[in-house]
């Protein structure tokens, strides 16, 4: 190979200027000709070149003039297509387009009936052509004579005896014989009587033959010779009759190659098939009218998946992307796009379909942005991430607001598609701002699949915003009125369980989740089960590593002084009177402020004036410790509660509301807590709602103001008993706000005292004339009743 190519370029030294470059040798068939791949040195672009060794092959030099003249005098999309020619006194260079052998295809039967059907349409309008408008005879038509072009198009060669009959002195009655393999193909007129027979008989007749034979060839393989004439293995069932007239013996009643391509071309013919249909109406697919539109659009579909690649990839595709940019072909003709670019490589992908795709996502056409949206999947592993994050996704956002709902809905499914290709800040920012807005879409559906979509990307969403986000997302998912949307919600929290925090879990997920357990729809009622089992099983795993206690041990030093009050730590004995230890440590703070208990008269000790809750609260409500706070600490200035209501949840359940509202969320999924979810009761908005004050402030739930009482305990030390803070009238200083001590007598929650009302009262009447401060004995009365807490209180 080393020594041809050096050879040859010593020839090319020697003779005319040749701009190819020699590459691969390309096995073919018998023939006269050397085939090379080659590649024009301009621009890199492939070619094929056939070389003539004039030294080797001095008697077959007329064949290949002959074959270099009818390559560049004949002209026809059928015809191999010439590039350049070089002619020497030691050899002949023919540069075509690229080629491929035929019978390469035919060995490997890598080609469908239909495309071969398609392959032999295209060879007999070629026949035709020479016959009747060239007046011409190939004369070695076959498959060694036949190759495909890049766009995997059939053309014909073989032009070494191609003669016009209207040349008495024509080169196939003379070397007709000499080319190889003859004697396999040649009629058998002339293989009795000779090549000068073919003036004898009609011109058509020894291409139609040797036409017969190449359907033979290509739907079997290789033709051996007479023997095989006739037979129709193999050969589609349609084309069986006229294949018999083309290999008539007798050229007279033999039909011509164009009475074959007739008899194809009519209504349900073997040659009415939607690929041909398809390429023959292909040219100019955007100037047609909306009928041949139509009809082209229907053979699109009756296409099958056997269809020729390479002609699909240079010739259709083109066009069809010309079509969908520009002449309305619309979603059924980019879906055949799709269908074609998955034979395509990567590199063909990226200069053919993709700078297409970028400039289609732009489109106004809603049609053609569904269409993308729905393919995005075939394409995706295709397009780079670049493409996709700064070119491709900025277009999608306008999908997000657009307001047709199914451009919407098709835009939150597109997103599981391209999440991958996007980065860290696209997803945490504009990604998350738009499924904010379609969270609180109109549509249902559209609700429902935001829900589901956040679902499965949530291990991309960044960690500093995942739990934030979802959480939000979700508990306001559970609130839907669509039963379908709350159901992604509970199974998306389930799925997502592992991205949220213990403390999450039980102040804001189980909270969110409770009022699900009783949801009117028993699909609920189920999942949330289910979910709520999850959530739980975590908690108890966690509260099981937890200590027993967050309190310091006691020291000597505290209990010595007593400066530090102190809720005593539960002891196992105490767990049958949990009253009993939670308020021992007041009791004890009682005796050292006001000395003895003064015994009764029966010698028992009095009990203390305080009220007796009647009602326990269930253990777990409120801790000892939470208590002792609410006893002994100022409550923040800007309280202002206004609700006496003695029930101590609700007290927890109002502090747990401040806590959700205190809960930083991004932007996004800010804006949205503010209001009503679609429509439906917002949790926060009742829990602000005014109570009722009750009537009377010591009921059967009440629990006693320690506070107060620790306050009117300490008064009794002094010799003044100055009037209580929360009695005082306001100094011009603080205007109408009541103090600390008014606020302490009126916002407690866990319990009012007797003194609260008049608290109350006093700070609403403003004061018209000063008034004597009233004098409080905090002595203990016998009121008769043991049970209770004493008028007094």
């Amino acid at each position: 190979m080393e020594f041809f190519k050096s050879a040859v370029a010593s020839a090319i030294s020697k003779g005319p200027p040749f701009p190819y470059t020699f590459g691969d040798r390309v096995d073919v068939d018998a023939s006269i000709w050397t085939l090379h791949n080659g590649t024009k040195r301009e621009d890199g672009s492939n070619c094929s070149i056939f070389s003539f060794d004039v030294t080797a092959n001095k008697s077959r030099l007329p064949m290949a003039r002959n074959a270099v003249k009818k390559l560049r005098t004949l002209r026809h999309p059928g015809v191999i297509k010439v590039l350049d020619t070089v002619e020497t006194e030691t050899y002949i260079y023919i540069a075509t387009e690229r080629l491929i052998p035929l019978r390469w295809h035919i060995k490997r039967k890598s080609m469908s009936s239909e495309t071969l059907k398609w392959g032999l349409f295209g060879v007999a309008q070629t026949i035709k052509f020479i016959n009747e408008d060239a007046s011409s005879v190939h004369g070695a038509l076959r498959v060694g004579s036949l190759y495909t072009s890049e766009s995997g198009e059939w053309r014909v060669g073989g032009f070494e005896v191609l003669s016009s009959m209207k040349d008495d002195e024509a080169i196939i009655y003379n070397y007709g014989s000499l080319v190889p393999d003859a004697g396999r193909y040649t009629p058998p007129e002339l293989a009795k009587s000779g090549w000068d027979a073919i003036k004898r008989n009609p011109l058509t007749a020894v291409d139609a033959y040797n036409f017969g034979t190449l359907i033979f060839e290509v739907f079997n393989g290789d033709f051996m010779g007479g023997d095989q004439v006739g037979q129709t293995k193999n050969i589609p069932v349609k084309m069986q009759p006229p294949y018999r007239s083309l290999v008539n013996a007798n050229p007279k009643p033999r039909i011509s190659v164009g009475g074959f391509l007739a008899q194809g071309q009519r209504n349900g013919g073997f040659f009415n098939t939607p690929l041909i249909k398809l390429t023959e109406s292909v040219d100019n697919l955007g100037m047609k009218t909306e009928q041949e539109r139509e009809e082209f659009l229907n053979d699109l579909d009756g296409l099958s998946d056997d269809f020729p690649e390479d002609y699909f990839k240079v010739k259709i595709l083109p066009e069809l992307l010309k079509s969908v940019e520009f002449g309305g072909g619309g979603p059924k003709v980019f879906s055949v796009v799709m269908k074609i670019s998955t034979k395509l490589t990567d590199d063909e992908f990226d200069a053919r379909v993709t700078p297409a795709v970028v400039r289609l996502f732009s489109s106004p056409d809603r049609a053609i942005r569904v269409s993308l949206l729905d393919n995005l999947p075939v394409m995706i592993d295709r397009l780079s991430q670049k493409i996709v994050n700064d070119k491709i996704f900025p277009q999608m956002l306008s999908g997000f607001t657009d307001i047709a709902p199914v451009v919407r809905e098709q835009t939150v499914k597109a997103v599981l598609t391209v999440i991958g290709k996007l980065s860290d800040r696209t997803i945490n920012g504009e990604l998350l701002r738009y499924l904010a807005k379609t969270s609180n879409d109109e549509q249902p559906g559209i609700r429902t699949n935001t829900t589901i979509c956040l679902g499965k990307i949530s291990k991309n969403l960044g960690a500093g915003t995942r739990s934030k986000v979802l959480i939000a997302a979700f508990t306001r998912s559970l609130r839907d009125p669509f039963i379908h949307a709350r159901n992604a919600a509970l199974m998306a929290l389930g799925v997502t369980s592992d991205a949220f925090s213990e403390d999450d879990c039980a102040n804001r997920i189980l909270p969110a989740l409770c009022p699900l357990l009783i949801d009117k729809e028993k699909i609920i009622r189920d999942q949330t089960n289910k979910v709520m089992e999850i959530y739980m099983q975590r908690i108890r795993k966690f509260a099981s590593i937890m200590a027993d206690t967050a309190l310091p041990p006691p020291s000597s030093t505290e209990s010595s002084t007593g400066q530090t009050p102190r809720m005593s730590t539960p002891q196992p004995s105490e767990a049958a009177s949990w009253a009993g230890w939670a308020i021992s440590s007041f009791t004890n703070k009682v005796s050292a402020a006001a000395g003895e208990i003064t015994p009764t008269a029966n010698g028992a000790p009095r009990r203390s004036s305080a009220p007796l809750v009647a009602d326990r609260r269930a253990p777990g409500t409120a801790s000892a410790s939470a208590l002792h706070r609410q006893a002994v600490a100022s409550p923040p200035e800007t309280s202002a509660r206004t609700s006496t209501s003695s029930n101590a949840n609700d007290y927890f359940q109002d502090s747990n509301a401040g806590a959700d509202e205190e809960i930083d969320i991004d932007d996004a999924w800010g804006e949205v807590e503010e209001d009503s979810f679609f429509d439906a009761p917002s949790e926060a908005s009742k829990a602000t709602k005014p109570a009722t004050v009750s009537a009377n402030p010591f009921d059967d739930q009440g629990e006693p103001d320690f506070a107060g009482w620790l306050a009117a305990q300490a008064g009794k030390k002094t010799t003044a008993k100055p009037l209580p803070k929360g009695l005082a009238k306001p100094s011009a200083s603080n205007g109408n706000r009541p103090g600390p001590a008014s606020r302490v007598a009126t916002t407690g929650s866990i319990g009012g005292l007797g003194a609260k009302k008049t608290a109350t009262t006093a700070a609403a009447k403003p004061a018209t004339k000063p008034v004597a401060a009233k004098k409080i004995d905090t002595a203990p009365r016998d009121t008769g009743d043991d049970d209770g807490w004493g008028d007094g209180w």
